[in-house]
Parts: C-alpha cells; structure tokens; sequence
C-alpha cells in the first residue's frame, strides 16, 4: 500500500505514554504527567450534570455559548484590564491544545517561520511541520532560564509570520518577567509579526511576580491571540474547554479552523465553566497557594534526596538537576531506573527537545506536584534512596510501600 502521512508515521510513542505504562507495571508513583490527582469545584460538577438535563444538548454556537464567552471576557477585564468584546474576541475550543493549533492555522502559510522557545510542550513542533511553517528554536538555559536577547533577535526576520511563547512555561516552571516580554513585544512590532500565546497556567503562579499577558503591553492587542485552559484553572484537564482571546479579525479565522477541528464544545462544560470563571478572586488565590505547598513539599524532598532543584514559579512542574547524584546514564535511563528501582515517575526533560538538534541537555527531569499531599509525602519517601538504588550499584526491586 502506499505511505500514509509521513510526518505521522514519523513520530514515536511519547515518552508520557512510555512513562506512564512503565509506571504502571511496577506500581510507581506517577510524577510524571501533569495532571492533578483530586477532582476540581464540587459546584462546577454539579452545574455540568444539572446542565445535561434541561433540554440543551444539541448544537451550541460555533464560538461558544454566548455564558462562557461572557465569562471570559470578564475574566480578561478583572485579572488584566484587558477589554473584549464577548462576540467578535472570544472563541471557545475542545481544549488548549486544539486552540493553539486552531491559533496556527489561522496565520500560518506555507513557509513562514515560527519562533519557539526550547525546551517546549511537544505538540507544538508537529503542528508546525504539518502546517508546513519553518521553526525557529531559540533555546532557554537552565538553572533560570533567562531569555537569550541575542539570540531571540537573530531568530527574527523578514519571513518571520509569529511567535509561540507559553508562558507560565512548561516544562520549565518559568514565568517571563515584564522585562522579558517587553523585549519580546518590541521585537514583534519591529518585525511586524503575531503572537499566540498559550497561558493556560495564567493562574498558576507562586514567585515574586505574577503572570502578565504579552496582550497587555503597549501595541500588542492588535497582534495576539490569548489561550486559557479551564482544565488547568480549575483542576479538570479532562473537560478539554479552552478559550482564545484575539482581536476580532483573527478570532474570526481562530472560528474558521475551530470548525474544521471540533466545530464544537459539549454545552454543559461551557456552563459549568462559565460560572468557575465568575467565582470569587479568592478561588483563584487559594489554588495557586495549594500548588505552592505541593511544589515546596516536593522541592524539599528532592533536595533531601541529593538532586538540584530549580526554581518553579508557575505551572504544575518543577525541574531537578541529576547531576550531583553521579548517576552515569542520561536523563531517559534515569527516569526508567528510577520507576524499576525506586517507584517514582518522571519525565526526562530532553524530551522537550527537537530530537534533531545538537547539545540537547541530558540531566535534567521533570516532576509534577500537583497531586495529593499524601502522594507527594509517599514520594518523597522513596526518593531518599534513590541515591543508594541507582548510582551504587544497589539495584535491587524496593519493597513499595
């Protein structure tokens, strides 16, 4: 039979996928794939089961239901001071990541470069590809992960169409300063580009400073599209509602994508959403305060362990430096060591990387914290002898526990 998609074909079972069967075979904790171990508002479930039952299953509008469009107009007005107007700037999609491809395919030719920081959330470099966009990479360095100025300028050139920046970032935890994005923003000016911009930690954050959307700043209302997550807000990245913030031209080609994607959001999601994003400031404050807890807790038990953290100020990561630990293999052999011989799942951060590139970092592993109190604690547990178990020579199966 003749080939199918070549780029599809291409791509390898994601290491998520691989961690997580490996995690289940051995019974490990799984700190690997980003999604929380509790269930989000109680209030937010009801209103989604109560929503099921009044007679308004079919179709919603292809934007969104006109309550959740609403909702996140007011939510960009109340936490940033950006105003929109609800029918014309809002589209409401199955989830961030289809928002952000919906993004791409509505300014994306054929040919035109994309700038993208490295390391990155792995879907955005296929959807690129498939779109046929030339990629850009411009790579961030740990510890901090400050932004490379020369090297983000000399990205940027006449046949630059956007660029994609996550930020609170995953899988670094680092959330761009003002100085940084304002460097970002004139860079998009002078270069007369667009910006899609995947937020979907926008409440998510635990350093000093707080996110700041790129939309805000002087110039860039015009030139950026604006991607949340009801998922990550709220603690139910199973619901897949994600809305994009775009200045009406763009949000009308976002729709255009949309309905060829999904066409569409289930409406009792939509609801249910709309009225998490009108619930009290207070909320959205004690969500990020808990995460802060589970990251310190986690953070304090690898450093107890012998690895170097890195400092997380947003998201659900936080990355460790296996270095000082003196394990001899590379990041990916640590994880799948540490899952057989300690009981605790990661994610090897080189898989952020175009697996084509040059000098990809190797020590460096991801961990999600946000789970139960008690997960992290059991976690910790075993990680003070991952020392012992995997850089001694003691490999023997721990008794899990």
């Amino acid at each position: 039979m003749k080939p199918a998609n070549s780029l599809l074909s291409g791509l390898p079972t994601t290491i998520f996928s691989v961690i997580s069967a490996l995690a289940v075979k051995h019974d490990a904790i799984n700190l690997g794939q980003g999604f929380p171990d509790t269930e989000g508002p109680a209030d937010m479930v009801d209103a989604a089961a109560s929503a099921l039952r009044d007679g308004r299953n079919q179709y919603p509008p292809l934007a969104g239901l006109p309550e959740l469009r609403g909702a996140v107009a007011r939510s960009n007005v109340r936490f940033y001071g950006i105003e929109v107007d609800p029918a014309r700037e809002v589209v409401v999609t199955c989830g961030a990541t289809e928002a952000i491809t919906a993004s791409l395919m509505a300014l994306v030719n054929r040919g035109d470069e994309v700038v993208v920081f490295e390391p990155l959330y792995d879907t955005y470099m296929p959807v690129l590809e498939m779109l046929g966009a030339v990629v850009r990479k411009v790579r961030l360095t740990p510890p901090h992960w400050d932004l490379p100025r020369a090297e983000l300028a000399a990205a940027f050139g006449p046949r630059t169409k956007a660029i994609l920046l996550n930020t609170p970032m995953n899988p670094t935890g680092k959330v761009f300063t003002r100085d940084e994005l304002e460097f970002i923003a004139g860079l998009v000016a002078r270069h007369d580009v667009y910006a899609v911009c995947d937020e979907v930690y926008e409440h998510l954050t635990f350093g000093t400073i707080g996110h700041l959307p790129l939309m805000m700043l002087p110039g860039m209302r015009e030139r950026t599209i604006r991607i949340g997550s009801a998922g990550k807000s709220f603690s139910m990245t199973g619901w897949k509602v994600g809305y994009v913030t775009a200045p009406a031209a763009l949000a009308d080609l976002v729709m255009k994508a949309h309905q060829l994607l999904t066409f569409t959001v289930a409406p009792n999601l939509q609801r249910a959403v709309a009225m998490g994003l009108d619930k009290d400031t207070a909320y959205f404050h004690q969500l990020a305060e808990g995460m802060r807890g589970a990251r310190d807790s986690l953070a304090d038990g690898l450093a107890r362990a012998g690895l170097s953290v890195l400092p997380s100020d947003g998201s659900y990561f936080l990355i460790a430096d296996i270095a000082p630990l003196g394990f001899a293999g590379d990041d990916v052999a640590f994880c799948e060591q540490m899952i057989r011989h300690v009981g605790v799942a990661a994610i090897p951060v080189s898989a952020f990387y175009d697996a084509r590139g040059v000098d990809i970092p190797a020590r460096y592993v991801r961990f999600a914290f946000c789970k139960k109190a008690e997960v992290i604690a059991g976690a910790v547990k075993r990680l003070q002898s991952v020392r012992e178990r995997l850089c001694a020579g003691n490999i023997v199966e721990i008794q899990k526990g």
